[in-house]
């Protein structure tokens, strides 16, 4: 396909799954789609000029509290709305290296909140079970990249809204030190912490979009051995079910890959983190928005319009007595942190329902933040990171640094991905049963599940013995049966190594929005096959040949 056939299908297979999906309450206001398509239109033009447009065709999600040129800015309050004369710096940088912004999201009202529910457009529902919250207050856009809709999304962080929605739904939330991202024309909530955020499905095009939105700064990579810190069991405190064992294995894993874990001591960081709601910082918020609150106490969510009105109410001496006792936690933190290279946390502390939540809106809501609400106010870089799932609800885990160790956040990431299993999608001679299927399990690979691809396939049978289909992307696609099927790095090295041509492995899309590795054809090896894409699948093929 051309460039622009293929961004063209990229925006019409966005809004498919919006449509497929049916989660209305992940948006605020959707842009239309002949609106992108025209977009796509002048992004390939740029192309052919030699533009260089890192981000060309990246689908992008924002949150409703940044400004989106064309779009009312409503901090998830429809009365506080406004029409931003222009985009958001950080909006109008994505746009500029390509990306297509397809609306705003749903949010926490005026950013405060870690659940994800206290919105007037309805309660975000968790991408993997709907029953459970999404987490906040960036809700909508982690669900909307979660959900396979955006290829990126803008949140902002307070107090862990850029990392708390990453770790419930199974995506990247990338917390940088702050100020790196140019937070004007952001709705504030604390204005001198907050951050601009970015939710993506993989470490690395998280880092690409940051390359886009902040100033070139020095990377650094950490020298091996990386050093990691750790807290003592006793010092996680109250977690999920089964959530101390998940992180006990992360830390292994880390350890397994060649780094050295070293105790760290959390309680200056817990003590940091109390005083973010327990402490004078957050009057803050009624310094952005207070005085619009009181005087709509009936156009506001009662538990943000509780929490807002009142921090209007704390003491000025409060504030300095709590940046005297910041200041010295921070030094005590400092220390902790000289050394290691990062340190590894549970992201938040478990993955309420929505009745939970409905039932004690503040007390579920501020556990979520015991490990994500001292990030900002110490002024460090964060990072969460999808580390598998605990009885089939995702697990996260956050690695902290150092300002500016943004970038030195995704070296150390990468040594867990190292050891993370690898997911390949199979269509046809290695589906079980198949005469191929023995090069998988003689590697030990399980079978995760069996699924369809998106709706963007075509299937062909292949000239090659033994018979096998080839697999391509085409804008009249359809979904096509594979299985998924489960490997260690190694053994998919070593499958890959022995993977005879026109066979390549390439991303393919499931029908769940997720991506994994999967077989797909190199296109000169078409022009004599049968198309076979109506049987909807290599074995239905088989059955009816």
């Amino acid at each position: 396909m051309s460039s622009l056939e293929s961004l063209r299908a990229r925006v019409r297979t966005a809004y498919r799954r919006i449509a497929e999906v049916d989660r209305p309450e992940v948006w605020i206001d959707l842009r239309p789609e002949p609106e992108l398509l025209d977009e796509a239109v002048e992004i390939a033009a740029r192309l052919r000029a030699g533009e260089a447009l890192p981000l060309a065709g990246k689908l992008v999600a924002v949150k409703g509290n940044i400004d989106v040129a064309g779009l009312p800015t409503t901090a998830g309050c429809p009365a506080y709305a406004y029409r931003p004369a222009a985009d958001a710096p950080a909006v109008a940088r994505l746009r500029a290296a390509g990306a297509l912004v397809l609306g705003t999201t749903n949010l926490d009202q005026f950013a405060t909140g870690l659940v994800g529910t206290r919105s007037p457009h309805g309660a975000v529902r968790n991408a993997v079970d709907p029953d459970r919250i999404s987490g906040g207050s960036s809700s909508g856009s982690a669900v909307a990249v979660a959900l396979g809709i955006a290829d990126l999304a803008l949140g902002t962080d307070t107090a862990g809204s850029g990392r708390v929605p990453a770790a419930l739904n199974g995506i990247v939330g990338l917390k940088p030190t702050n100020g790196l991202i140019s937070t004007e024309g952001v709705v504030p909530a604390c204005a001198s912490i907050d951050c601009v955020t970015v939710f993506a499905r993989t470490v690395g095009e998280a880092h690409r979009a940051l390359d886009v939105l902040a100033p070139p700064v020095p990377a650094s990579t950490p020298a091996a051995p990386h050093r990691i810190g750790v807290p003592a069991p006793e010092d996680l405190g109250r977690l999920a079910p089964g959530w101390a064992e998940a992180f006990a294995d992360v830390s292994e894993r880390f350890r397994a890959s060649g780094a050295e874990l070293v105790h760290v001591d959390l309680t200056p960081f817990l003590r940091a983190a109390e005083l973010l709601y327990q402490g004078a910082f957050v009057a803050e918020r009624y310094a952005a928005v207070g005085e619009f609150v009181d005087a709509h106490r009936d156009e506001v969510d009662p538990v943000v319009g509780e929490i807002i009105s009142a921090a209007g109410q704390i003491p000025a001496h409060r504030a300095f007595t709590d940046q005297r006792r910041l200041a010295e936690l921070a030094a005590e933190a400092e220390v902790q942190l000289r050394g290691v290279d990062a340190l590894l946390l549970p992201t938040t502390t478990g993955h309420p329902t929505i009745a939970e939540v409905a039932a004690d809106p503040v007390g579920v809501n501020s556990a979520l933040g015991r490990f994500t609400n001292f990030a900002n106010l110490l002024g460090l870089a964060a990072l969460a990171i999808p580390a598998g799932r605990v009885g089939g609800l995702p697990f996260g885990v956050t690695l902290v640094g150092a300002a500016h160790q943004d970038r030195a956040l995704a070296h150390v990431a990468d040594l867990l991905a190292e050891t993370e299993p690898v997911l390949l999608a199979v269509a046809g001679a290695h589906l079980s049963g198949q005469p191929l299927n023995h090069q998988l399990t003689d590697r030990n690979a399980r079978l995760v599940r069996t699924t369809t691809t998106a709706p963007v396939y075509r299937l062909h049978a292949l000239r090659t013995t033994p018979p096998k289909p080839g697999l391509v992307r085409a804008e009249a696609g359809k979904a096509v049966e594979v299985e998924v099927w489960e490997l260690t790095a190694s053994a998919f090295g070593s499958f890959v190594a022995a993977l005879p041509a026109p066979m390549t492995i390439g991303a393919v899309e499931l029908s769940d929005g997720s991506t994994v590795r999967g077989f797909l054809c190199e296109p000169a090896a078409l022009h004599d096959a049968e198309d076979i894409t109506h049987h909807g699948g290599w074995r239905n093929y088989l059955a009816e040949r």
